[in-house]
């Protein structure tokens, strides 16, 4: 009699942006080892839009669920889950869309899902072995926006202000928010609640 070998675990690390959920899912990573953990990041799978002008692309509302190539990432989490690498999209912030090139992910016992909006999604959330929501601050969350996309991604102090008052904040209260009701752990306080890390890569490391 066979025995089919064990799926790999699923963990998806939610909140909204500037949470602190990037910070959390890299510590993980970190900690239980790259031969023990992958990475993967709802961020890499905006629906490609190189079909359209750069000035209409700038105005898409990336905060709302219909930004997100759900099918692909659905899709490629079950692959990794069950043992077997993705070719992963790369996306270019600066040109809000995809470069058309991919990056290898392979397979590992932990795949650590990040985004603002994977809770949200019911048929991803299924997929999950477990499910955090990191709480933070609006203040301290838009301060971190802020530092972020100015930075990292060439925007301006304005834009970002725009883009926050905009969409990200009335799709945080929309989406975002509301997705904690389906966590199995919620955290406040993001990447600095050092305990909470701990407890979860212990936690984590027991079902190993």
């Amino acid at each position: 009699m066979s025995v089919e070998p064990a799926r790999n675990i699923l963990i998806g690390i939610a909140g909204g942006t500037g949470s602190g959920k990037t910070t959390i899912a890299q510590e993980l990573c970190r900690t239980l080892g790259p031969e023990t953990a992958t990475l993967v990041q709802q961020d890499s799978y905006y629906i490609d839009l190189t079909h359209l002008p750069f000035e209409q692309r700038a105005q898409t509302n990336f905060d709302h669920p219909s930004a997100c190539d759900w099918k692909l990432l659905i899709e490629q989490i079950s692959e990794l889950r069950a043992g077997r690498a993705i070719r992963r999209p790369v996306y270019d912030f600066h040109k809000h869309s995809r470069t058309g090139g991919t990056v290898l992910v392979e397979p590992r016992r932990v795949v650590v899902l990040e985004g603002i909006l994977i809770l949200e999604n019911p048929q991803l959330r299924e997929l999950m072995d477990l499910r955090i929501y990191v709480d933070t601050e609006a203040d301290v969350r838009l301060l971190r926006r802020i530092h972020r996309d100015i930075r990292e991604r060439g925007r301006t102090l304005e834009s970002v202000a725009d883009q926050y008052l905009t969409t990200v904040r009335p799709m945080h209260t929309t989406f975002v928010e509301p997705s904690k009701q389906h966590a199995d752990i919620i955290i406040p306080e993001g990447g600095h609640n050092r305990r909470a890390i701990s407890s979860l890569v212990a936690g984590i490391r027991s079902l190993l």
